[in-house]
């Protein structure tokens, strides 16, 4: 059971001089289970973020917390260096009194604690252009700050996790098998993955290829995932980092397009509400380019529109797969929600597609106007 006398005596395995003072639990956040933890440091209250990994989904925490600590760890000492403030523009990692990344428990659960940024919040919606431009200045400047890190170094902690060749091949195989006897009634939608196949494996033969560079990547860039300064309304940190793997920076550009960029909600029944927001693509764009534009290579940035046609596309296999096999991964509330949430997808993809050549004139000029680039 989780209580007070539990808390303090993990709390106290990590290296903090001070003494335990106070908890309070986060509502917030479906996976790991994550708490305020108090300390009296010097007749001063300072608050530390302590969280219990949920093994269900990450079974390797060694490999989980080796990525996060590298990755963190790297941009504390960019951010010394360009003179701005570690304790509040990165997350970091306590480590334990015998100098581990995570404490283990007698269960088998491991926690972690963080520095706890406080004056900020993370909003659930985008309100305006505005707040969609500084999303992309965010997860921008996270990629730019992270350009001369060895992604290679990374464990890939989630295999094939962006594979869409490798998620093509898995909805397949849930077609063919049709567990849930399901396929018959979407035909349809079937046939729209099918016809769309030779997507799949595009950016990951330009991998193979060596066209395009494997990068260290957010995985989960979510609105909700940026710290907002309460003040000044400005970025200030990128958060939730168990999916930092190796990979490529357009799967962080499309799926941040695919999110934000929809003007329907990503399990919209009316699929004629569905459809992509150029405004806002042009918005996020434009921040992201501003800040790891000149950090990335002109192919990057001419398959952003694709990115973010292929993100959808993939998404949208997803929620059929898992629709197949009977709701296995992805949580529902009603019997077809998977199946709404796959012909969302797969109507903004349609969306896309009628406005692909909009979205790469879009993203030409910015390149050329933030960047004195083209491609």
């Amino acid at each position: 059971m989780i209580n007070e006398t539990t808390i303090r005596e993990i709390a106290e395995k990590f290296l903090i001089a001070g003494t335990f003072h106070s908890y309070s639990l986060i509502q917030t956040g479906h996976i790991n289970n994550t708490y305020i933890v108090e300390y009296n440091i010097s007749g001063k209250i300072v608050p530390y973020l302590l969280q219990r990994i949920n093994r269900e989904v990450f079974k390797n925490a060694d490999q989980l917390m080796a990525n996060i600590s590298s990755v963190t760890s790297f941009l504390r000492d960019k951010i010394i260096v360009q003179g701005g403030d570690p304790d509040r523009e990165t997350l970091f990692v306590k480590p334990t009194y015998t100098g581990e990344t995570y404490y283990k428990d007698a269960s088998g659960d491991a926690w972690r604690l963080y520095n706890y940024i406080d004056n900020a919040y993370s909003p659930n919606s985008i309100e305006n252009s505005d707040m969609f431009f500084s999303a992309g200045l965010a997860f921008g400047n996270f990629q730019n700050m992270l350009a001369d890190f060895p992604a290679d170094k990374l464990y890939e902690t989630i295999p094939n996790f962006h594979n869409t060749a490798k998620r093509y091949a898995n909805l397949c195989a849930s077609v063919e098998l049709d567990a849930k006897k399901r396929a018959d009634s979407v035909r349809d939608e079937i046939a729209f993955a099918v016809n769309r196949k030779d997507d799949a494996f595009v950016l990951v033969d330009l991998i193979e290829k060596g066209v395009l560079p494997l990068r260290v990547t957010h995985n989960d860039t979510k609105l909700n995932n940026i710290l907002f300064d309460k003040e000044s309304n400005k970025p200030i940190c990128i958060v939730d980092l168990d999916t930092v793997m190796p990979g490529l920076s357009l799967y962080d550009f499309g799926d941040s397009i695919r999110f934000g960029a929809n003007n329907a909600a990503e399990d919209e029944k009316d699929v004629s509400k569905v459809s992509v927001n150029l405004e806002l693509y042009e918005a996020f764009t434009r921040g992201y380019l501003t800040s790891a534009g000149d950090s990335l290579k002109a192919e990057e940035v001419a398959y952003m529109p694709f990115a973010s046609k292929l993100m959808t596309f993939e998404c949208g296999m997803r929620f059929l797969t898992d629709y197949l096999d009977g709701d296995v991964y992805f949580g529902i509330k009603y019997e077809d929600h998977n199946l709404v949430r796959c012909r969302t997808q797969f109507a903004l993809v349609a969306d896309i597609e009628k406005h692909y050549d909009a979205m790469l004139e879009i993203t030409r000029k910015a390149y050329f106007d933030i960047c004195g680039k083209t491609f």
